[in-house]
This record gives C-alpha cells, structure tokens and sequence, in this order.
C-alpha cells in the first residue's frame, strides 16, 4: 500500500477487486498499469470490499484525508463500502470512477486530472 499525496492534496486510490472479481481484468490492469506509468502518488488496495467487511482503519483514514479520486466499482457500494465501516465519505470530496462500467481509456485521463472532477462524470 502506497499512503502518499499527490502535490495537489488530491489522493488517488485503486481498487484491485482481488477476492470480489467484478471489475473485468483487462480493465484493472490496464488502470494499474497507467497509474504506474504515470509516477503519480496512488494508493492501491487489494480489494475494498474485504477492507470494509473488516473495518479496516486505513478507509477511515482515507475518508478524512480530503479530495478523493478512486477508481472501483459502482459508486453506490464504494460510497456504502466506506459508510459500513464507519468512515462515510463527506459529500463533494471523493469523485469515484466505476471500472465496472467506464473503459480504461476514459477512466486514466479523469485520474490523472490535478483537479476535482466534475459531478456527472462517475455512474
């Protein structure tokens, strides 16, 4: 697990969806493979799912770090993922690109921004 910040505040976070396997595999590694590439700060996680079914410490860590970028599954889970285990995201901060249904391509770029993205963006 990388914990570290982007220069912007903005962090960027990764969910590999290891045990779940609900977000295609070519779409994860690529993901993982730009993120990478690109030499930004990323935290990358084995799976969210399992993190929040042991309400582990570092998502509420996460949700108070501020500006969030995570690039998952559908954002409604993520957002319930967080809220079960007592780190609820706050309304504004977290933008959540969904790799179950977004292409790669469309996900890296929105990533890679330094800047929040715009609501209508994430399903």
């Amino acid at each position: 697990m990388n914990q570290t910040q982007s220069p912007t505040n903005l962090r960027v976070v990764y969910c590999n969806c290891t045990y779940a396997k609900v977000v295609p595999e070519e779409t994860k590694q690529h993901v993982l493979r730009e993120l990478t590439a690109s030499g930004i700060a990323f935290d990358a996680f084995a799976d969210l799912c399992r993190m929040s079914s042991r309400k582990d410490p570092a998502l509420k860590e996460l949700a108070m770090s501020g500006d969030l970028k995570i690039a998952a599954c559908f954002p409604r889970a993520v957002k319930w993922l967080f809220h079960a285990a007592d780190a609820s995201l706050s309304d504004g901060t977290h933008h959540i690109l969904n790799m179950r249904e977004q292409r790669a391509d469309e996900i890296v770029p929105l990533l890679l921004e330094g800047r929040p993205l715009n609501k209508g963006v994430a399903t």
